[in-house]
């Protein structure tokens, strides 16, 4: 007798532990489609196969693509809340609630614990013992705000690199650094100016105008009139920033408000930040996979994805209704605060108008991204079905990856790999590659590198293994249709690797720039088309963007490599003393040819002027 997938499924689920944990959902091909959480794992994976289990066309569509089923055990309940965020990030699987393109957020990054900071950008956050600010969602906001504070509390933002050239640059003579490259300011006055930096954008004005009160009475006592003006400007520009920042409650709350708007399976949430007492910004969200999720749902998957990513958890989070787990949720949330936090959901007075009118502004943000999203679509959709249709292909291809090689005779060369999601450009999964192990001028070869790499890691994240669990989503994403610049000797390139790796499968091209043809794989005859036709435009799009991609890395790559000098290779000879050979000698060449003893004379010992000059 036949053994059936639904017998099979049965005594497996008979084996599954009756513990805390995480599981998988995969579908006929073996893709993630849904992770979920459970304090029994065991009652939860029977529910799903009990007869009348679905209560909504969500969840009903989900049983019936999965195909497989997998877990994970947890110590606690709690462990298993961190492991499905971090599995939901990883993979992204369609039936989860989770962030738009939340990879792409922003934060600014304050390194405190170096001598002379350098406030920058940053689009992850490391334990490094920086103070990191976010996540953003409008890069042009947080420059915006960046802006704005340099005007009041200057600071450096210029690379390591030029930093140690040690002079002075435009930021200086306009105001907006205090020259700490030549020492302009201490080292302690200019940390107590990045820990300002770190108060304003806490909104913790109030603090920060207390501390320059201080300052301008101590100047003052000590009839440093000019530091005391200095502080007095601060503290205007400080209170006329602070008296913009809407008053919101009368006590000195810390809390987050989260409202929502909806329209069919769209989901838009909004989030406004109060710090002691006062609005001092607000962000927007897009979600994906929340389809008929009932509001408890998408609020806890809202709050799942965003707060494990935000760099501050309030006292409150204020929501417009009851979340999923409240008790748990809680639990996470003050464990990542250190200190207790709340959840409130206001049924009346001043708080519930809060996230009424935040909602309101969560629906206005929501139709302007529909009204965006038709467009785009009235615009890609053409593109791919007409790509589809030239190419061949099964259905239109949603992910598109296209790779290009950059070098001059093998030198500095470098690959790229851009991804076109749904016709247009996914510009958090692009990719470079440093050529590692092919020398010398061969572009087949490099590509076929790139291709080996890319692949492997596509290959070990579809393992069903522990190591799977984190990894790069552009690395872990299966590509629909593959491109290479390039032509038949590309393509037959490209092919070799993907049979060798098992993925002969994936549709692969080549397009020649010459005389814009497509080639394709077993046609002696490349594939024209028309050059204004919707098909060819985007082909040309994405391999010009990949090509545009490559030469760029190629050229900082090219560029850090002219920097480089033989001192740098003379173990023993750091910054300071590569300084100050080259201001006393002027060049490399003049090392060459001084004697020992001279080079001795700049403090370098006897020994290590010598290695020096038999290295040169």
């Amino acid at each position: 007798m036949a053994v059936t997938l639904e017998d099979t499924i049965k005594r497996r689920l008979q084996a599954v532990p009756d513990s805390p944990g995480v599981y998988l959902f995969r579908d006929s091909k073996m893709q993630v489609i849904y992770v979920g959480k459970a304090l029994r794992l065991r009652d939860r994976l029977r529910s799903y196969f009990t007869p009348g289990y679905a209560e909504t066309a969500r969840v009903s569509e989900l049983i019936r693509r999965a195909n497989d089923f997998e877990f994970v055990t947890t110590a606690n309940e709690v462990e298993a809340l961190v492991l499905e965020n971090n599995l939901i990030k990883n993979y992204r699987p369609r039936f989860n609630i989770r962030l738009k393109d939340d990879k792409n957020y922003l934060y600014l990054k304050l390194p405190v614990t170096e001598e002379f900071p350098r406030v920058h950008y940053s689009r992850r956050v490391q334990n490094d013992g920086a103070l990191y600010f976010g996540p953003y969602t409008s890069a042009q906001s947080l420059r915006s705000t960046v802006k704005s504070i340099r005007q009041l509390l200057p600071f450096r933002t210029c690379s390591d690199e030029i930093f140690k050239q040690g002079k002075v640059c435009l930021d200086f003579h306009i105001k907006r650094c205090p020259g700490p490259c030549e020492r302009r300011i201490s080292s302690e006055d200019y940390k107590a100016r990045i820990n300002e930096v770190g108060l304003f954008m806490e909104g913790r004005s109030d603090i920060l105008v207390r501390e320059l009160q201080e300052r301008m009475e101590s100047a003052a006592n000590r009839l440093d009139f000019e530091n005391a003006a200095r502080y007095r400007d601060q503290l205007q520009s400080i209170e006329r920033i602070a008296d913009r920042q809407k008053v919101l409650t009368r006590g000195r709350d810390d809390q987050d408000i989260v409202a929502y708007a909806r329209s069919g399976n769209d989901v838009f949430v909004e989030v406004a930040y109060v710090r002691q007492g006062k609005m001092v910004g607000h962000d927007g969200h897009a979600l994906d996979g929340a389809g008929d999720a009932a509001e408890p749902e998408v609020l806890r998957g809202f709050m799942l994805q965003y707060y494990s990513s935000a760099t501050h958890v309030p006292r409150a989070v204020i929501l417009p209704g009851p979340v999923e787990e409240p008790e748990l949720i809680t639990g996470w949330l003050s464990e990542k605060r250190g200190r207790p936090v709340t959840i409130e959901v206001p049924q009346r007075g001043r708080k519930r108008a809060l996230v009424t009118q935040l909602a309101e502004t969560a629906a206005q943000e929501l139709e302007q991204m529909r009204i965006q999203a038709d467009y785009d679509r009235s615009r890609t959709e053409p593109m791919l079905a007409a790509l589809a249709n030239a190419l061949d292909l099964e259905s239109p291809p949603k992910r598109i990856e296209c790779y290009d090689i950059s070098n001059i005779q093998g030198d500095s060369a470098v690959g790229s790999m851009v991804v076109f999601e749904d016709g247009r450009p996914r510009n958090d999964h692009y990719r470079h590659f440093r050529i590692r192990y092919v020398p010398g001028p061969n572009d087949f070869a490099m590509l076929q590198e790139v291709l080996r790499r890319r692949l492997e890691r596509l290959e070990s994240a579809q393992r069903r293994e522990e190591a799977e669990i984190v990894g790069d989503r552009s690395f872990t994403s299966r590509p629909d249709l593959i491109l290479i610049d390039g032509g038949k000797g590309q393509l037959s390139a490209a092919l070799e690797v993907m049979e060798a790796a098992g993925y002969a499968d994936i549709p692969t091209f080549a397009l020649a720039k010459e005389r814009e043809e497509i080639f394709a794989p077993g046609r002696a005859e490349p594939i024209m088309q028309e050059r204004n036709s919707p098909g060819m435009f985007l082909v040309q799009r994405i391999r010009d963007e990949a090509h545009r991609f490559a030469i760029t890395h190629h050229r900082k790559v090219r560029s850090r490599k002219a920097l480089t000098s033989p001192l740098d290779s003379v173990e023993g000879i750091g910054p300071a003393r590569k300084r100050a050979l080259l201001r006393h000698f002027g060049s490399v060449q003049a090392i060459r040819e001084a004697p020992v003893d001279e080079i001795v004379k700049l403090g370098i010992p006897e020994r290590l002027a010598s290695r020096l000059k038999e290295t040169l």
